[in-house]
């Protein structure tokens, strides 16, 4: 890594010395008057330093994703063939040993690399000696395939450090020599930087595609051993681990129980969220002075900078348990008993906690949206006689509403991905239950559930939670869709 960090200095100090030396000539070739120039110097100088720092850096990346592979390939190659008969889990683990000793020896200093010979055990306690402990003393081949690994890739090193260079000097030169008052300097640097847009733009989609496509491969696996109907339609969730020998999907992998604690607490989450953030930011946008506003503001947007873990926290110490004794006092109040009906861990207590973290996500978003309405509007409302009530309801909130939706939905989305305040607050059980004063979980909890641990990844209780988080992306995909129905609409009314 130090290699690329030095070749990519020298590569950025030939894009800065183009940079300066392309400006210094278009200004020499303007004369008196930049009109001579069809492109401004700082293009001419952009230009110059791209085409000396983008091929090289490309190149560079391009070659410290191949040359492992073949690197891989090459050392594999050379193992013996009991060892290339193996199945292809023995030989990547082979190879990662190899890997292991190779690095290994970079770290043994030259009195201790010397004492380094085809004895296996003494390998092994060479590199115990120099704190690089092995599992167990590596097979005698390992200790040549470990030298020839370190060699190819200083090899490598050097050759993409040459080649970097050379592209670096070549593109400099050819880009230097390009600057003339007719080239067309500012068309090249607006085509580079709208690629590195298209590129970016390319990189988000083509990752989202290779999520749901990893999902949508393991969600497959998990089907292949559970049938779809008992997943989706089972009401029961108890992913029993199979014992020692004993092969097939075992226990029950019904989705009904996680899915409705999810919507169920999120829903409560939304109750407490959207009234108390929708109020604040209408009082904000049309009530508050300035000063209030400067300094209210900031004050309720430091809710969303506080970590899930600490709301969680919050919930089991503080919420939890004040929700259970006011439940007692009451229930004592009115039948003499003063037996709590409310648990510590319940969806109303993660409810509550989830919608305070929530506010500012609404309250925040819609007043954005709220100021963006034209004050043209408010003062035509006022001018026909219409109170200020009368004007946020009757025009403000009309025409904001597709943003206020659009604000909602990404609160929505928040609540359906949360999990650690579900986890402390909620607990963990997977019961289907209408009260919210019982404790419920999510589906978010279940997946790192299954997900947590010392697993097989072929089994169905870890292939599992690629199904939920299948499902939580098509119900997320559904919200988003419905929206956009609405914002559609509604524009349309209020355009």
């Amino acid at each position: 890594m130090h290699v690329f960090l030095i070749i990519l200095a020298i590569v950025a100090g030939l894009g800065i010395a183009g940079y300066f030396s392309a400006r210094a000539k278009a200004y020499a070739l303007a004369g008196e008057s930049l009109k001579r120039l069809n492109s401004r110097p700082a293009h001419h100088a952009s230009f110059v330093a791209m085409a000396a720092i983008v091929p090289a850096v490309l190149l560079m990346a391009v070659w410290m994703v191949v040359s492992p592979l073949v690197i891989g390939a090459q050392i594999r190659s050379d193992f013996p063939e009991s060892v290339q008969e193996q199945p292809a889990a023995a030989q990547s683990l082979t190879y990662n040993t190899v890997i292991s000793v190779a690095y290994g020896l970079r770290q043994l200093p030259e009195d201790a690399r010397a004492r380094v010979d085809e004895d296996a055990g003494a390998l092994r306690a060479v590199l115990a000696a120099n704190g690089i402990p092995l599992a167990a003393s590596p097979r005698p081949f390992v200790l040549s395939s470990a030298e020839r690994f370190n060699a190819l890739s200083a090899a490598s090193r050097a050759a993409m450090a040459v080649a970097a260079l050379a592209m670096a000097l070549i593109s400099l030169g050819l880009a230097y020599r390009a600057v003339r008052p007719s080239f067309h300097a500012r068309n090249r640097v607006e085509q580079a930087v709208l690629a590195a847009l298209v590129l970016a733009s390319t990189i988000a989609i083509l990752t989202t595609v290779g999520i749901v496509l990893s999902m949508l491969t393991e969600s497959l696996r998990f089907f292949s051993q559970v049938p779809p109907a008992d997943f989706f339609f089972g009401t029961v969730w108890d992913p029993r681990f199979a014992a020692a020998g004993e092969s097939g999907a075992t226990g029950q992998f019904g989705l009904i129980p996680l899915l409705a604690g999810t919507l169920y607490i999120s829903i409560v989450a939304m109750a407490v969220a959207v009234p108390i953030g929708l109020y604040a930011a209408i009082y904000m946008s049309e009530y508050a002075g300035p000063k209030l506003r400067a300094i209210a503001k900031p004050l309720l947007e430091v809710l969303a900078g506080i970590p899930t873990i600490v709301y969680g926290f919050f919930a089991l110490v503080t919420v939890g348990p004040l929700l259970r004794d006011i439940s007692a006092e009451l229930n004592g109040l009115f039948t003499g008993s003063y037996r709590n009906f409310i648990e510590a861990q319940s969806v109303l207590t993660a409810g509550v906690v989830m919608g305070i973290m929530l506010i500012p996500f609404v309250s925040s978003l819609s007043d954005d949206i709220i100021n963006a309405v034209p004050d043209s509007l408010r003062k035509g409302s006022l001018g026909l006689g219409a109170t200020q009530s009368e004007t946020i309801k009757r025009v403000v909130l009309p025409a904001a509403l597709p943003g206020v939706v659009g604000a909602l939905l990404l609160t929505a989305s928040r609540a359906i991905g949360e999990t650690m305040i579900v986890v402390l607050a909620a607990g963990v059980a997977a019961q289907l239950q209408f009260s919210p004063l019982e404790p419920m979980t999510t589906v978010t909890v279940k997946i790192v559930n299954q997900l947590t641990g010392d697993l097989e990844f072929n089994t169905p209780q870890t292939l599992v939670a690629f199904a939920l988080g299948l499902t939580l992306f098509v119900i997320t995909l559904c919200l988003n869709v419905y929206a956009l129905y609405i914002v559609r609409k509604y524009r349309e009314q209020y355009a």
